[in-house]
């Protein structure tokens, strides 16, 4: 059974291994991120999502509203000053999509749930972040005006912040729906086509002060739950299978294992003949032919024993120990359960308690937690174990 267990941990180990290199590996393709910022962080994603920036304020309604960019390539860094001229003043910043040729692209952005940023404004602010999607109906290319428009709306203080916003609950904008009577109830939104986002301030923002906004770490999280899905099939099925075998084989090498030990200390058997020269050592001859009668008797002990046969208890231990390297208690423990071994491997309805009283166990507790020690099973798993084989 040793070999069976050593054999069962290296399975498991690997087992193991397997199950955290596949779990890491779907968690990884599970939750994609993919970085805006810094516009150069990885060649793959600036081919995918190159962009420019893009100021807009509200010079062309009157405004006097200002926007400055400090850096654009590591963080979104820009001073605002909104002014209070008019009544809906505003500066932005958007990040416009564009291929290899600085041409205005539109990307998809539909595998994404999320996108996440870090954001600290020197002066406690509202901002908004929008996302403009080109409408098959109304949208002009040249015109963002007239992309619908889904936003969310975030605060920022002095001490940076991480924002995660999601994407499917975006909101868009009333004035919206009246400029191009669209009907309130049309508020789908769909992000397959996607020409910018922008940070803007809104109603909200401090006026007539100067505020520096920064972003840091802006990215897309797309969630692939299939992945998840996948890897616990795959984990049920693997494990489900080790357990299904580990006790099919454990069955099999249990049964190899009892009948190998049955066979090797039948010649332990007091019952049986053993390779004992009476003529030579009488007094060894007296001792084993004492026990193989005796064996059952539940009264037995090494002072009944050394006082029935004439000789002292060290003598006895000293023989048993020579001949067969046990005590006298294990050797009648030996003795004891490898006839209770041979009992219940005669029929599955044997009964344990009359086994165990039979070979001289007065309590049946005892019997079994002994058995148990010296097969590595129950006394009634041994009896179904080989009971099993024998029909098969």
């Amino acid at each position: 059974m040793l070999h069976f267990y050593k054999k069962v941990a290296l399975i498991f180990l690997g087992l193991i291994m397997l199950t955290v290199g596949l779990s890491y590996f779907c968690i990884q393709q599970t939750f994609i991120h993919h970085f805006l910022l810094p516009n150069n962080h990885n060649q793959a994603e600036k081919n995918k999502f190159n962009w420019q920036a893009e100021i807009d304020k509200d010079a062309h309604t009157g405004g006097n509203s200002t926007i400055k960019i400090n850096d654009i390539e590591k963080t979104l860094d820009f001073d605002v000053l909104v002014s209070s001229q008019i009544e809906y003043p505003f500066s932005a910043l958007g990040l416009n999509f564009i291929d290899e040729f600085g041409q205005q692209k539109l990307i998809d952005l539909s595998q994404y749930s999320t996108v996440s940023f870090n954001v600290k404004c020197s002066n406690e602010n509202v901002l908004t972040f929008i996302v403009f999607t080109y409408d098959e109906q109304l949208s002009d290319p040249d015109d963002f005006l007239t992309y619908r428009a889904p936003a969310s709306f975030f605060s920022c203080h002095s001490n940076w912040q991480t924002i995660e916003i999601d994407l499917s609950r975006l909101e868009l904008q009333l004035w919206w729906f009246y400029m191009f009577k669209v009907k309130l109830s049309h508020n789908n939104y769909y992000l397959d086509k996607v020409a910018k986002i922008q940070f803007s301030t809104t109603g909200q923002s401090p006026t007539d002060i100067t505020s520096r906004v920064q972003i840091s770490d802006l990215k897309l999280i797309a969630r692939d739950w299939r992945y998840l899905y996948g890897l616990g099939v795959v984990l049920v099925i693997i494990w489900g299978g080790f357990i299904w075998l580990f006790f099919h084989k454990h069955t099999q090498a249990l049964t190899f294992a009892l009948k190998e030990k049955l066979m090797r200390e039948r010649p332990l058997v007091a019952y049986q003949q053993l390779s004992i020269q009476p003529q030579k050592d009488k007094t060894k001859a007296d001792l084993f032919q004492f026990l193989a009668t005796e064996y059952a008797n539940p009264d037995l002990n090494l002072e009944t024993t050394a006082q029935a046969i004439g000789i002292s208890r060290n003598r006895i231990n000293d023989l048993l120990k020579l001949e067969l390297g046990f005590t006298f208690s294990s050797y009648l423990n030996k003795l004891r359960l490898t006839e209770a071994a041979r009992l219940l491997a005669l029929s599955d309805e044997a009964n344990v308690a009359e086994i165990a009283y039979s070979v001289g166990y007065k309590n049946v507790s005892y019997f079994n937690k002994l058995f148990k020690a010296e097969y590595a099973c129950t006394p009634k798993h041994y009896q179904q174990v080989l009971q099993k084989t024998k029909n098969q």
